[in-house]
């Protein structure tokens, strides 16, 4: 999608947890391991955003984790948090800020977008170490975090 903003833009990230293993994306255009997710579309709430991304990049049916509060009413919607949010550059006029989520699936098979991705593949804690290209600090460290939480016990 293009960009909604000149300057800045919200996105998802969703760290899916299947069997003791997290779902990472090896990213066609920018050359890096990176979770599931994307922009936020104008017509999208963020929870939307991160399921209908987690489908078209890899087929998954994904059930995001987290408290919904109880706060939904006539005009209001409450929504499941993101575990964790964040800002990062993308040029020297654009950011991004991440919403960051957990997720589970009730499958391991995957579709690949090819148009999108190199690979796209289920990792163990310790297989993280392994990728090449290595993945950053940063989606590791969420990539571990999310096992921790959700899915490999320590």
């Amino acid at each position: 999608m293009a960009h909604i903003h000149e300057k800045i833009d919200f996105t998802v990230s969703v760290f899916v947890v299947h069997d003791e293993k997290v779902l990472l994306i090896h990213h066609r255009k920018l050359k890096k391991w990176l979770p599931l997710g994307g922009h936020i579309e104008l017509d999208e709430d963020p929870e939307i955003a991160a399921i209908r991304e987690s489908e078209e990049e890899s087929g998954l049916k994904v059930q995001l984790i987290g408290e919904r509060p109880p706060t939904s009413g006539e005009g209001t919607r409450a929504l499941i948090a993101p575990r964790f949010l964040d800002i990062h550059k993308i040029s020297d006029s654009h950011e991004h800020i991440g919403m960051i989520y957990w997720a589970t699936c009730d499958s391991s098979t995957l579709r690949l977008a090819e148009e999108e991705h190199f690979d796209i593949q289920w990792y163990n804690k310790e297989e993280l170490d392994n990728l090449q290209p290595p993945i950053s600090q940063a989606i590791k460290w969420y990539s571990l975090k999310a096992l921790e939480e959700i899915g490999a016990p320590s």
